[in-house]
C-alpha cells in the first residue's frame, strides 16, 4: 500500500497539550467523535474547526505536541475532524502511541520552515515531505508504526496479524 498525503498547513507552536487539542470540559459531555471534532483547538483558535471543515489539512507544530494528559479523545477528535496527519519536531509519548493506534499519521521532522497555509506533499513510504515545490524534508516512521497505519490502526493490525475473527456472539 502506497501512502501519499497532501494538504494545506494549519500551524501551531510548541507544547500543544491535549487539553488544548480538545478541552476537558467536553470529555464526558460529548461522546460522539464527529461532534467532539467541532471543538478541536477552540481554546487557542476559536474558529479552527471552520478553517478546516471540508478542507484537506495537516497540523504542523513545534516540539512536544500532545503533551499533558493521556486523553484518548485528542487524537480521535483530530482524526474525526479530518486532519490528515500531524507533523511536529517531537511528540509526547502517549499521544504518539494513541495516534498510531487509531491510524492517525504522525511525522517527526524539523518544522521550522513550514508556514501557515503552505501546501505539503508527503510520501510516507519514501519518508519525504515537500513544501510547495521548493523544499524537501526527510523523515522516517518506524516500520511497525507504518504497518499499523497501513492496517488502519492498532486493533485492525492486531486482527490482521492474528487472523482474528469476531462473531456476533463475542
Amino acid at each position: 500500500m502506497q501512502m501519499k498525503l497532501s494538504a494545506y498547513v494549519k500551524r501551531f507552536d510548541d507544547d500543544i497539550n491535549t487539553d488544548v487539542i480538545i478541552s476537558g470540559r467536553y470529555k464526558f459531555s460529548i461522546t460522539d467523535m464527529v461532534e467532539l471534532a467541532k471543538h478541536i483547538m477552540e481554546d487557542i483558535r476559536p474558529d479552527f474547526y471552520n478553517e478546516i471543515k471540508d478542507k484537506e489539512a495537516f497540523i504542523v507544530a513545534g516540539k512536544n505536541f500532545g503533551c499533558g494528559s493521556s486523553r484518548e479523545q485528542a487524537p480521535l477528535a483530530l482524526k474525526a475532524a479530518g486532519i490528515k496527519a500531524v507533523i511536529a519536531s517531537s511528540f509526547a509519548r502517549i499521544f504518539y502511541r494513541n495516534s498510531f493506534n487509531i491510524g492517525l499519521p504522525l511525522i517527526v521532522c524539523d518544522t521550522k520552515e513550514i508556514k501557515e497555509n503552505d501546501f505539503l506533499e508527503i510520501d510516507m513510504d519514501e519518508g519525504v515531505l515537500k513544501i510547495k515545490e521548493f523544499k524537501e524534508i526527510n523523515f522516517s516512521i518506524p516500520f511497525l508504526m507504518k504497518e499499523i497505519l497501513e492496517a488502519g490502526g492498532g486493533m485492525e493490525y492486531f486482527k490482521k496479524m492474528t487472523n482474528f475473527q469476531m462473531t456476533n456472539d463475542e
